[in-house]
């Protein structure tokens, strides 16, 4: 985990030194950036829009080039709101996946895709 957490940190200074080149910090609110990180994961879904399963499965070297940018966008955004709000998203994620464990058991939620208040 430690290559995984310098490559983070990495990219993490690469989008703090992107944002300070073009003192683009003045707009980055948390409201802001929120925003913006909805309006590029909608751009994302929209590549997967009216597609079958199947389609969605296995799209075409351009249209996975261009998911492929869209997520970039939506992680530079996330990172900034993370940033702006001081928080850490890798603690964040390892937090979430400790409750997620709790609440979607392997015994209950294997092969289910029931949500953990439906479970019997």
């Amino acid at each position: 985990m430690v290559v995984a957490d310098a490559d983070f940190d990495r990219i993490k200074k690469k989008v703090r030194q992107f944002v300070v080149e073009r003192d683009w910090d003045q707009f980055h609110s948390p409201k802001n950036l929120s925003m913006a990180l909805i309006v590029e994961a909608a751009e994302m879904v929209e590549h997967f829009q009216w597609l079958t399963e199947e389609q969605s499965c296995n799209l075409p070297p351009e249209k996975l080039a261009e998911v492929e940018q869209e997520l970039a966008d939506i992680q530079v955004y996330l990172i900034s709101l993370a940033e702006k709000l001081k928080l850490d998203l890798i603690a964040a994620v390892e937090k979430k996946l400790v409750l997620n464990a709790l609440k979607y058991p392997v015994d209950k939620a294997r092969g289910n895709s029931k949500k953990y208040n439906e479970y019997d």
